[in-house]
């Protein structure tokens, strides 16, 4: 399978070209086209988050403890002294960073759920719904921010795919298949599970007339 390296490599540059496309096509300004670049890596590296042991992993959830700690911090500030909040606050990342991280090396299996397109519609609803409601961003960006963790997510389970592939012997690893799925046919409540988060995510979801708008002016840039 591709290594972190490649993963992050190839996910950045598809950020960059989706950020350059989008700041040419005047629907984002650069600062926003820096976010778009950082989301695609981000996405790049995400479906490792079912890794027991990898660099991808450590840096998901490194990443993860600061807007989850952000996210505290607005919650809880008018309810706690500010002595209270730090403590909190601490806990909120010891949490996030450490104890998430060991939750999910248990409980999940590597090339399961998470390398799937189902996992991949997950995180990019997941994205866009914190872009709107928590982020207040226009639906426009909250669906641009969603997509831009879909891409990086996609160019992870097609590298995994490609890496599958024994191009000088003309063969396939025993890997091809598990990445590129729609979802885990090994274990189906997995699938179960994460197609009731989905769906759980959907009220909260940008307006979807922003989101079929989006992609027909993203169609019109290939024609």
């Amino acid at each position: 399978m591709a290594n972190f390296r490649t993963h992050i490599t190839v996910a950045t540059a598809g950020g960059m070209l989706m950020a350059y496309a989008g700041w040419q096509a005047e629907w984002w300004p650069s600062t926003q086209a820096v976010l778009i670049v950082a989301l695609v890596a981000f996405g790049g590296i995400l479906p490792d988050i079912d890794a027991d042991r990898s660099r991808s992993i450590r840096l998901i959830f490194n990443l993860l403890s600061v807007p989850s700690l952000v996210l505290g911090v607005m919650l809880l500030e008018s309810w706690l002294t500010p002595g209270m909040l730090l403590v909190a606050c601490g806990g909120i990342y010891f949490c996030v960073r450490y104890l998430a991280g060991i939750l999910f090396s248990k409980l999940t299996v590597h090339r399961g759920i998470w390398h799937s397109l189902l996992a991949a519609g997950l995180c990019s609803l997941l994205t866009a719904a914190l872009s709107y409601h928590l982020l207040f961003q226009p639906p426009w960006l909250a669906w641009s921010h969603g997509a831009a963790v879909l891409l990086g997510f996609v160019i992870h389970l097609g590298l995994d795919e490609i890496y599958s592939v024994d191009l000088e012997g003309a063969r396939l690893k025993r890997s091809f298949g598990t990445a590129l799925k729609l979802g885990d046919s090994r274990r189906p409540m997995s699938n179960l599970l994460m197609l009731i988060a989905t769906l759980t995510l959907l009220p909260w979801a940008p307006p979807w007339s922003v989101l079929v708008e989006l992609m027909h002016q993203g169609s019109l840039l290939w024609r």
